[in-house]
């Protein structure tokens, strides 16, 4: 029966519209534990929440937005793919439940196809009760609307919930409840014979919900579920007649009221339970069951891993059994938190044109493009797909952790990276601005400090999405000409070669892995990229000749805007130690970004045939990098340095050896043959400086500012650029011929194992950053956007790298 489950499965996402069928729903909510959406910007919106009813105190403790403060063991999906649907495993030790979230994308008609979910517990500690109820929500926002079919009781339902709906984008649709087995409800306690006409039932609720507000479910639903429990609770204030059990008192009132659009059922459990729901859209004509469940996520589970191994397989030099079982669990766990965290966010933002420093205003008032109004305000609405760094403390877009995404998911599901890219491409405005963080909307912005709510359109961010273009291509390539010898030959002690991903078009998600598909994608995001790029030079610019810098070029220099005192945020590396603030000052990472910029734009121009643009970005390219050495490159030092200017309007050099110091290194714009490789590579190798057990510090261990402050870029460890770092080894500096090609390979090997090796047991979850000195995780978790990057096992391509985690524990 798996099987055949499994064929028609296949069969049906074959024939079925790729966007509309298998990506339209998903749990797009991933601010949630269990959140399910359509990518439609007003439309149905479901959630999922639940508290322990062994005490009174744990109401207050509702669980329903991803929060740190819920203090949680973990929280994971196990197995995840945009067009199947996913499991996850949520372990609760405050309310003593493991619960399980199953969710299975039922592909068919012309409206998104159908959906199913489980919701299953289980006691985590079996000689502790575990008692539970759980409040699934469904809420319609825009033109459309929903009603409860089932017929109202005063005492509650027993048996299935019905409910009947249609949008105009939806069309008709169902949804069911449907109760487990095995369900036990409490039904011992004082005063039990009072409630034995609700004990064991499901309770519900109807209210109508102003338009924008759904997100606000839980205060709404919890503040007329306190209603009822004060005036239930009233007669039982004497301490010498008993309090009743919790789960008698803390009910939804089972009352449904005129113009409802929020709908709130609650099943209260004692020990093991499980209830499903199923969304069934009309035109598909089809009937979901448990069995649909039952038989899905099997064959889920079974695909899953099979083309998880075929994609990420684990690399040869894994001799113990038990290192790769837990390399390939950790690998499967990380890669399905990124997906299953894609979001989609609809709504305005807040920006302001005019804001600016002191040390910008100069560059604010020669810009023409800049508005004439003053002060916030808000944009048109816009939508976005989007993956998000961390499902609890960062549960929006933001620019340059995407370009890190987007690489990771790409080599997954093609077509959904590329999905998420041309939606972050459309954010592109008609000056060639993105804001840096995508804060859509009153949701959006209820999990943002008032101080990071407003964007400036003259602020930029590293442009990592040109990764993300980059990674395509070579994607296309790859798919198109199979195994080359050089990427068979590439193995110095580092493992075997693995299977190229892709080779064929016949993947989930890689239709446009077709060279026809590709070019046509690429000149459609071709002019506002270019838009982009031109946005940059414009208004990212830094100043050469007024401070008498010698430089081949007289044009390329850079300078991030938006800088304060003590934070570079535009940097993405906040409290990175840079010089004072001044309108001369030249910034060593935007300029490398640049010229990684300028090289993407070139080989999209040669990839789709203009030729002309191809020359000009190529010609760009090398006078960014004539001026890194020109303007950047300190020989007293040796090291790559930003530039700044002093009271008597000098240039000097500002030297911090760390990851600024590395990054003409880190995004491979050296030559193999560089004179300055081995004094770089010396200062990456060397314990005194950034080489740690655990990975590569941020900041050198012997810098005055090691450690202090704030201590977020001074010192901790960051996946993503060590990522960076070991892609630039492997791609070129250990492979392509030069005086440190073997000192590049020992260094690969070595940094390798160092992150293989770290020591991950001690929670369920991976971190924004890592202790240097212990390899700990630091600051918010889970975060599995960038740091997912330990996933990609082996190096085909710009997107994927041999880079894993083991000794982890989900």
């Amino acid at each position: 029966m798996q099987l055949l489950w499994l064929l028609l499965l296949s069969v049906a996402l074959a024939v079925s519209s790729p966007i509309n069928d298998t990506l339209l729903w998903g749990t797009y909510r991933p601010n949630l534990y269990f959140g399910i959406r359509p990518r439609i910007p007003q439309s149905l919106l479901t959630g999922l929440m639940w508290f322990g009813t062994q005490d009174y105190a744990s109401i207050s403790q509702t669980r329903h937005a991803c929060d740190q403060g819920d203090q949680l063991q973990s929280y994971t999906w196990t197995k995840y793919d945009p067009r199947e649907g996913g499991v996850q495993v949520i372990k609760d030790s405050r309310n003593n439940v493991k619960l399980t979230t199953e969710f299975l994308k039922v592909a068919g008609g012309d409206h998104g196809g159908n959906w199913a979910a489980r919701i299953k517990g289980e006691p985590l500690d079996p000689s502790h009760p575990s008692r539970i109820s759980t409040i699934f929500y469904l809420g319609m926002e825009g033109l459309g609307g929903i009603d409860m079919d089932t017929d109202e009781e005063e005492n509650g339902l027993e048996g299935d919930i019905k409910f009947t709906g249609s949008s105009p984008e939806l069309d008709e649709f169902t949804i069911r409840i449907v109760d487990g087995p095995s369900n036990v409800a409490v039904t011992g306690g004082p005063h039990s014979e009072v409630f034995k006409d609700r004990i064991g039932k499901t309770h519900f609720l109807g209210q109508p919900i102003p338009a924008g507000n759904i997100w606000q479910a839980k205060e709404s639903i919890l503040q007329s579920l306190m209603k009822r429990a004060q005036e239930v609770i009233a007669p039982y204030r004497d301490p010498a007649a008993g309090i009743p059990d919790p789960s008698f008192v803390l009910q939804l009132p089972d009352e449904i009221y005129s113009g409802s659009n929020l709908y709130a059922v609650q099943k209260s459990f004692d020990g093991e339970f499980q209830f499903d729901v199923f969304y069934e859209s009309a035109s598909s004509k089809q009937t979901l069951s448990s069995s649909t469940l039952d038989e899905g996520i099997a064959a889920l589970s079974t695909s899953f891993g099979q083309r998880f191994k075929k994609v990420f397989p684990t690399p040869s030099d894994y001799s113990s059994s038990s290192n790769k079982d837990a390399l390939e669990a950790f690998s499967q766990g990380i890669t399905s938190n990124l997906i299953g965290g894609v979001g989609y966010f609809y709504g305005n933002s807040i920006i302001n044109e005019k804001f600016s420093y002191e040390w910008d205003e100069e560059d604010e008032a020669e810009d023409g493009s800049v508005s004439d109004e003053k002060g916030p305000r808000l944009t048109e609405p816009k939508k976005l797909l989007t993956a998000t760094p961390s499902r609890s403390f960062f549960p929006r877009g933001f620019y340059w952790d995407e370009g890190f995404h987007l690489l990771h998911i790409g080599a997954w599901d093609n077509d959904f990276s590329l999905e998420i890219l041309k939606d972050w491409i459309d954010l592109i405005d008609e000056n060639g601005w993105v804001a840096r963080e995508q804060i859509l909307g009153e949701e959006a912005r209820s999990k943002v400090p008032a101080e990071f709510l407003t964007q400036v359109p003259n602020y930029a961010n590293p442009p990592t999405l040109t990764v993300a273009v980059t990674a395509f291509i070579n994607r296309v390539r790859s798919a198109s000409l199979g195994p080359s010898d050089a990427d068979l030959s590439m193995d110095f002690g580092m493992g075997g070669p693995q299977t190229p991903l892709a080779q064929v078009t016949t993947e989930p998600g890689s239709r446009s892995l077709d060279p026809e598909v590709a070019i046509a994608f690429l000149r459609e995001i071709y002019k506002p990229l270019k838009r982009h790029y031109d946005w940059f030079r414009r208004t990212q610019r830094g100043q050469i000749k007024q401070y008498a810098r010698k430089a081949r070029s007289r044009t390329e220099a850079y300078r991030w805007r938006g800088r304060s005192d003590k934070h570079v945020l535009t940097s993405g590396m906040d409290d990175y130690p840079r010089g004072p603030p001044h309108a001369g000052e030249l910034h060593l990472d935007l300029i490398s970004w640049m010229a990684l910029f300028s090289r993407t734009m070139r080989e999209i121009s040669e990839f789709i045939g203009e030729n002309d643009d191809a020359i000009s970005y190529g010609e760009i390219e090398n006078a960014i990098l004539d001026n890194i050495e020109d303007l950047h490159w300190n020989e007293e030092q040796q090291m790559y340095c930003d530039a700044n200017v002093d009271d008597d309007d000098e240039s000097y050099h500002v030297c911090h050896k760390g990851y600024l110091s590395l990054f003409p290194f880190m995004l491979s714009l050296l030559a193999p043959d560089s004179p300055h490789l081995g004094a770089i590579l010396d200062i990456v190798r060397d314990p005194e400086h950034l080489w740690s057990d655990y990975g590569l510090r941020s900041l050198s261990a012997s810098h005055p500012e090691y450690g202090t402050g704030e201590n977020y870029w001074k010192g901790p460890i960051w996946v993503q650029m060590n990522y960076l770092v070991l892609q630039a080894l492997h791609t070129r500096y250990a492979v392509e011929e030069g005086p440190y090609k073997f000192r590049a390979q020992e260094i690969y090997r070595e940094l390798r194992k160092n992150i293989i090796d770290n020591e991950f047991e001690r929670t369920g979850y991976v971190w924004e950053q890592y202790d240097p000195n212990t390899g700990h995780g630091q600051r918010s978790h889970p975060f599995t956007g960038w740091t997912s990057l330990v996933t990609l096992s082996k190096l085909i391509s710009y997107s994927i790298l041999p880079f894993e985690l083991i000794k982890c524990r989900w």
